[in-house]
C-alpha cells in the first residue's frame, strides 16, 4: 500500500481545546469537509459530518468543542462526541460516531495520512 501525506496546518494553529482547522478530503464521489483539533496534547482529525444527520458539526467555522472544551458538539442538535475517538457520548447519534482520519504531527506541522485504500 503506497501512502501519501498532505500538510493540513502548522501545529501552532491548534491549541488544546481551541478552534479546529477545517480542510477537505478527496473521496471517489468528490471532496468532503474534514477538521483537525488538539485535545490532551494530541491531534485528531475527523470528517466534518455528524453521526446522526448529514450536517457539519461547526456552526461557526472552526468551533467544534462545547463550552467545557472537553467534548466535540454538533451545532445542529447538541450531540456530544469524544475528541480522542469520535465516539458518540450523548444525543441522537446513538452509536454512530465520527469518521476518524489518520494524522501525524512532525516538526511543528500537521499532516493528513492517506493510502490507496482510503476513500
Amino acid at each position: 500500500m503506497a501512502g501519501t501525506e498532505r500538510l493540513i496546518c502548522a501545529g501552532t494553529d491548534l491549541a488544546d481545546g481551541g478552534r479546529g482547522v477545517r480542510f477537505s478530503v478527496e473521496r471517489p464521489a468528490g471532496a468532503v469537509e474534514a477538521f483537525a483539533i488538539r485535545h490532551g496534547g494530541r491531534v485528531y482529525a475527523y470528517l466534518n459530518a455528524c453521526g446522526h444527520i448529514p450536517a457539519q458539526l461547526d456552526w461557526v467555522p472552526g468551533e467544534f468543542f462545547d463550552d467545557s472544551k472537553l467534548y466535540l458538539i454538533c451545532s445542529v442538535h447538541g450531540a456530544l462526541y469524544a475528541p480522542e475517538s469520535g465516539a458518540c457520548l450523548s444525543g441522537r447519534c446513538a452509536g454512530k460516531g465520527l469518521k476518524a482520519l489518520r494524522v501525524r504531527e512532525s516538526e511543528n506541522n500537521i499532516f493528513l495520512l492517506t493510502d490507496d485504500s482510503d476513500g
